[in-house]
């Protein structure tokens, strides 16, 4: 029994057609996005495509990453057998054969193993999904697996099995004159070879099979999640060339609209961003709001922003606003308003994202609208963005207030040309009792390896971090500016900071406003006065004892600045910090990024009850941090949790203490 090739050429067309219609309809409505620049330095875009997608680099870090990768390049390389098979079945006499033999014979060969390859990997990643069960892994849709997860995972199976059944059914007939070439092939073949007279019924079934399994995958794959396979790749070359640790300036003009109230609101990558989701869970694994029982699934977000763009796609190809809103109360709009406002912009969940989705920024566009647009937001960011305005800073205290914690420390202010260093102390620094302690910590380190450093005092302001985060890009830019020209007036060229928000701040978000300095958190600054001698640390200093460091997240994934807290810790104590199963690259954040340290939990467990729960673990007698927020969440998590004992030190006064021991 022959293939029909009329009929197998008119199911070829009809899906190939209707593929290239649902991708074109897909891909048109991306256009509805603001534009974006996206597609400058092919280089590093392409070295970016090669590392993350082709690579896997980010797949392979988890321990069944490594499945996936198979996978992926088991399509890439099957898309030649089944380009051929599809060829053929339309030409039969087109075929790889007519290659040279030596050619031919190595593809069979490679295309017989990973077909294996695959069918291996298909059934670990039923029996992940059966019997490991990754919460992560549930569906958006229901409670419990994906059923689509299933279905394309069928579809790979039975394309597997087909191969094998057709290409052993041919050998076993004596049709493959290269059959040395594929032992897999060859074993199904002995299987086979005790039932001649099914022999012809076995191959023509198979080819069927494997012909309306690869018709009806090419017909499925543009309406499900699994459009990934078309957009995973170039979104890896679209994806951001650095870090996105600050967001776009907005142009404040009448009757503009500010942020994303409507999808077609968000840019053009930030749509394309919604069709390359794989929905795999690993932002929403990572994700501290996630993992505490809040509203917010990072996941969810991205798969909303493609369910309101398809939901609205008929309006918005009408020029008419869609009828589906963006944001709402349960029920009401694809994204709840709780869910918007649990971000702690800790960018965990583009740390793990294997195709380089932006969430966090998508968030925020989402705040600046509640926020500017609807003056909707949490009634307690109400004294928040009132005590920004009137006294630049959150707690609303006279700025006169600003240097009282110089005291008698020999602390000068900043004067251009004179003084190296502007040490910008930041609102909780100046402001806040325990970073108080923190700031003169840092003052007396400075004295003592004679920097030379000012201050602003009183006419410092704060530097907006939390306002941008919160999406009030409007106040945040009038305080900006006004840094700026203060910046400007000073000389400032150089600048040390205790806070790695006002570090971000100052160093990424101000270069938007035509502003470049030299920002250099104090453990950075530190570590350079220790390599050098300044500082002079003997290891000495054991009054700590068992020391935990945690990661910031706006100093480590936000700045990269990993190494720098733990060799000081290391200098001051002579040995290097433990660490937490969750650091460096993948730490778990506090709970007091993007604004959520002036908002309340009421949802769920508290993240720095679950931070300080992991930090407990390891039974440590101090518990070190380089950030002032983090200072407050874990003394009061552990507070919360009756380990008051514990006590909660910042890198830089381990080195004051140090120092003093020395001394002593």
């Amino acid at each position: 029994m022959m293939p029909q090739t009329a009929l197998f050429t008119t199911l070829l067309v009809a899906s190939l057609a209707f593929f290239c219609w649902s991708v074109y309809r897909r891909f048109s409505l991306v256009c509805f996005g603001q534009p974006e620049e996206r597609l400058d330095q092919p280089g590093r875009r392409l070295q970016e495509m090669l590392l993350y997608a082709f690579g896997q680099l980010r797949v392979v870090k988890k321990p069944f990453g490594l499945n996936h990768f198979v996978i992926f390049w088991s399509f890439l390389i099957l898309a030649i057998a089944n380009g051929e098979f599809l060829l053929n079945g339309v030409f039969p006499n087109a075929s790889l054969a007519a290659l040279p033999q030596g050619l031919h014979h190595a593809l069979l060969f490679l295309f017989d193993l990973v077909s294996l390859l695959t069918l291996v990997a298909i059934a670990l990643s039923f029996g992940r999904r059966l019997i490991v069960k990754p919460p992560y892994l549930d569906s958006l849709y229901v409670k419990g697996r994906s059923p689509e997860a299933f279905v394309i995972l069928s579809f790979i199976a039975l394309l597997m099995l087909a191969y094998f059944g057709m290409h052993g059914a041919q050998i076993a007939q004596g049709k493959e004159a290269a059959a040395a070439a594929m032992p897999v092939s060859s074993f199904v073949a002995s299987l086979l070879f005790p039932y001649p007279g099914l022999l012809g019924t076995v191959e023509a079934v198979s080819w069927w099979v494997h012909a309306l399994v690869l018709l009806a995958f090419i017909c499925f794959l543009p309406h499900s999640k699994h459009m990934h396979i078309l957009t995973a790749i170039p979104n890896c070359y679209l994806g951001s060339l650095d870090w996105p640790a600050t967001q776009p300036r907005e142009k404040f003009e009448k009757g503009a609209q500010y942020g994303a109230g409507s999808v077609e609101r968000f840019t053009w990558k930030d749509l394309f961003d919604s069709f390359s989701c794989t929905e795999c869970g690993r932002c929403q694994a990572a994700c501290p709001a996630a993992n505490t029982g809040k509203a917010l699934n990072p996941r969810q977000i991205v798969h909303a922003i493609k369910t309101n763009l398809l939901e609205n796609s008929h309006a918005l190809r009408e020029g008419r606003k869609g009828t589906l809103p963006l944001i709402g109360n349960e029920g009401e709009g694809t994204n709840t308003e709780e869910a918007i406002w649990d971000c702690t912009t800790c960018g965990a969940c583009m740390e793990v994202c294997p195709v380089l989705i932006e969430q966090m920024p998508k968030i925020i566009k989402m705040r600046r609208h509640l926020v500017q647009d609807e003056s909707r937001f949490p009634e307690e960011l109400l004294n928040l963005f009132e005590n920004m305005e009137q006294r630049s800073n959150p707690w609303g205290i006279a700025p006169s207030e600003r240097s009282k914690w110089v005291s008698t420390l020999d602390v000068k202010p900043f004067v251009a040309g004179e003084t190296e260093y502007l040490l910008y102390v930041g609102c909780a620094g100046s402001f806040d009792s325990r970073a108080k302690q923190v700031t003169v910590a840092l003052a007396s380190v400075l004295n003592a390896a004679g920097v030379s450093y000012g201050i602003l005092g009183k006419e410092e302001k704060c530097c907006g971090d939390s306002l941008r985060r919160l999406g009030n890009e409007y106040v945040f830019e009038k305080m900006a500016l006004e840094n700026v020209e203060l910046f400007r007036e000073k000389g400032v060229t150089k600048v040390i900071t205790l806070c790695p928000h006002c570090l971000t701040t100052l160093k990424n978000d101000y270069r938007q406003y035509g502003l470049e300095l030299e920002v250099l958190h104090q453990s950075q600054l530190i570590a350079e006065l220790i390599a050098s001698g300044r500082i002079k640390l003997d290891g000495s200093e054991k009054s700590l004892g068992k020391i935990t460091y945690h990661d910031p997240c706006y100093l480590g994934r936000h700045n990269g600045v990993f190494d720098a807290p733990r060799g000081v810790i290391q200098a001051a104590t002579g040995s290097a910090p433990q660490e937490m199963e969750r650091h460096g690259r993948n730490s778990f954040c506090c709970g007091a990024g993007g604004g959520r340290m002036w908002m309340e939990e009421f949802t769920g467990e508290r993240v720095n009850h679950n931070r300080v729960a992991e930090a407990l673990e390891g039974s440590p007698d101090t518990i070190c941090v380089a950030c002032p927020y983090c200072m407050t969440m874990i003394e009061d998590g552990l507070k919360d949790k009756g380990a008051a004992q514990v006590r909660v030190k910042d890198v830089v006064e381990v080195v004051a203490e140090g120092l003093l021991h020395r001394k002593a």
